[in-house]
């Protein structure tokens, strides 16, 4: 049925002769939004890979570097990597790398363009649904340019937001292309577009809800909200609306199962936080969000959970907020873009506002990404609604639209510097979050590769004094203590992460350090135990297996150091692995071989010198 909120926006003479038609206005609109997006993001061309997911989405993923090829696609649909599955992400990154290699501009323009992209279609689906072009314009150039959703475009390998929103909005493109003409051909391109959303990152699972409120409003094919107390007509669209989703439910249902595996999988889910302590972090987190739509500042890459506790008075004053705000938009339900604004933050928001809790995140900017576009249609029509009786034209509402634009799109390009490199973007974190432990490992793991080991292991230290159950910093301190001379303190601080830590690949870190630390103190016994303890982790560890070649090869055992050379280099190639199997194999009388290993090695390594310096610094230990 069609719906009564529509309302075809009228162009003036004037606009007509400089457009020349509607189709000529709607490019030049679309190409306005597309070089606003571009011109704000522009610097991202000039920003490097950070230590924060970076390394296991690009720099250190084997996978994605080999391209696109049929190993990285069976791959890409059968990992749980990173807690998430999300084939099309890999993919995607997969692809970046076999067109721009390890240069990170390309993978930060490539989401730039992305956004523009998504950008441009949600202006185009919301003015083809509602014929309001102003409103339209306003919403897409909103999402483009807001300073929150600098996190999804200006961090690499957040790429999962920014692909699963453009199939979030063609999804809803395809939608309201059924909705017209109803039929099974349809409906499945709405479901494959949805399946494509899933596919890029978990987040998009509420778009049937979504939707519902599309036929609510502007679509129409539902009355009104749906009315429990008295089931007439009303409550029977929506239970028909509803039947009509069910497909897409079992969609959403199905996402949601694999991700939670996924991430109790990894670790990821937390369980140290009771629920009471999640749901009130959520209801804050709400009034946050809020806050940072209207007010976009302070913004960080980390808002840690509030470990010691959300206060009572701000959980009260954000629950009233919320009421407050649902309450007058269910009064004003004649104008039925603000429940639809309204809800779909609300709605879309709820996978991501905590009460599973994953990770440290009490909240973050990228789950904002989504939700805020309920958000910007509310405020864009309102706005209009408000101004138009009071005779404010579209002249004085573009303008104050460009004015603040102009401000957004200003804290969105400072907000972009912010993204430059580790240092700065953990710099600045730690500026605007108060107790955050997780900035301070990160910066402090920046610190130590750029050899400011003492910086970095105040930063340790501070963290542990925020959490001091922080098993990164501790196994982050005993690499400190290693580089400062003090092996004592590191074993200290890799036992402690082994009592604190169920989490495997810390606690294969901690065995592999702490035998290390052993072997270099002549302690054999105590050092293989430790290395055998990551090896029952990981089989193919480097470490633990070049690190038992060395003792083996200390005790005469040459048979025994030539087998554990051999599988390290089998799990991890490299020219100091290859230069230890070939020096273990002269001494084990096999120096035809040890000699075409080194002859190999010395064409193919990239720094050779540095190589056979390191070999030398390793048996000398």
């Amino acid at each position: 049925m069609a719906s009564a909120a529509l309302k075809v926006e009228t162009i003036s003479p004037a606009g007509v002769s400089l457009f020349g038609s509607p189709r000529k206005r709607r490019l030049v609109l679309c190409l306005a939004l597309a070089l606003l997006t571009l011109a704000v993001f522009n610097p991202v061309a000039q920003n490097g890979f950070v230590n924060y997911d970076d390394d296991a989405y690009i720099t250190r993923n084997p996978q994605v570097q080999a391209g696109l090829t049929w190993p990285t696609v069976r791959w890409a649909f059968t990992s749980l990597d990173q807690a998430n599955y999300h084939p099309l992400t890999w993919l995607s990154h997969a692809l970046d790398y076999q067109m721009f290699g390890p240069k990170p501009a390309g993978h930060h323009y490539m989401n730039v363009l992305l956004q523009a992209l998504t950008a441009v279609l949600l202006f185009l689906f919301l003015e083809a649904v509602t014929g309001l072009a102003g409103r339209s314009l306003v919403v897409a150039a909103l999402f483009a340019v807001h300073p929150v959703n600098v996190e999804s475009v200006a961090w690499a390998a957040e790429r999962k937001n920014v692909l699963c929103a453009l199939f979030f909005v063609m999804g809803l493109w395809a939608y309201c292309w059924y909705a017209r003409n109803p039929g099974v051909k349809r409906y499945l391109g709405v479901a494959a577009l949805f399946a494509m959303g899933l596919l890029s990152k978990p987040a998009v699972i509420t778009f049937p809800f979504v939707l519902l409120l599309l036929d609510y409003w502007p679509l129409g094919r539902m009355n009104s909200l749906p009315d429990v107390a008295n089931a007439g007509s009303d409550s029977q669209s929506f239970t028909r609306l509803v039947m009509e989703k069910l497909p897409l439910l079992a969609l959403s249902a199905a996402s949601a199962a694999i991700t939670l595996i996924a991430q109790k999988g990894s670790g990821a889910v937390r369980d140290e936080y009771p629920f009471s302590a999640k749901a009130a972090n959520a209801v804050v987190s709400y009034a946050r969000y809020l806050g940072k739509a209207f007010g976009p500042t302070h913004l960080s890459a980390m808002y840690p959970f509030p470990r010691n506790g959300t206060p009572v008075w701000e959980v009260v004053a954000a629950s009233l907020l919320l009421l407050a705000i649902t309450g007058a938009v269910l009064v004003f339900r004649k104008h039925r873009y603000l429940a639809f604004g309204w809800f779909w933050f609300l709605g879309v928001m709820v996978p991501m506002i905590g009460l599973v809790q994953v990770g440290q995140l009490g909240l973050a900017d990228r789950y904002a990404y989504l939700p805020f576009i309920g958000l910007f249609v509310a405020v864009a029509w309102l706005v209009s609604d408000w101004a138009e009786p009071k005779g404010i034209g579209p002249v004085s509402l573009g303008a104050a639209a460009l004015a603040v634009l102009a401000v957004l799109s200003v804290a969105s390009r400072v907000q972009t510097s912010y993204w430059r490199d580790s240092l700065t973007l953990w710099s600045h974190a730690l500026a605007v979050t108060d107790n955050n432990f997780v900035a301070e490992d990160n910066l402090g793991a920046e610190l130590i590769k750029l050899g400011r080991v003492p910086e970095a292991k105040a930063h340790f230290e501070a963290s542990l004094g925020f959490n001091p159950r922080d098993v990164y910093s501790l196994i982050d301190l005993a690499v400190c203590d290693r580089r400062l001379g003090d092996p004592q303190g590191a074993i200290e601080h890799y036992q402690a992460a082994l009592r604190l830590s169920t989490d495997p690949t810390m606690r294969s870190t901690a065995f592999s350090g702490l035998g290390s630390l052993y072997r270099k103190q002549g302690n054999y016994a105590a050092a293989e135990r430790n290395y055998a303890g990551t090896l029952a982790i990981a089989s193919d560890d480097f470490t633990a297996l070049s690190g038992l070649g060395l003792i083996a090869e200390k005790t005469g055992r040459m048979n025994e150091a030539v087998d554990y050379f051999t599988r390290a280099v089998r799990g991890q190639p490299s020219d100091v692995g290859y230069l230890l199997l070939a020096q273990a194999l002269e001494k084990a009388g096999q120096k035809a071989q040890a000699q075409s290993i080194e002859d190999q090695v010395k064409q193919l390594s990239p720094n050779i010198g540095a190589a056979q310096q390191a070999v030398q610094r390793m048996l000398q230990e």
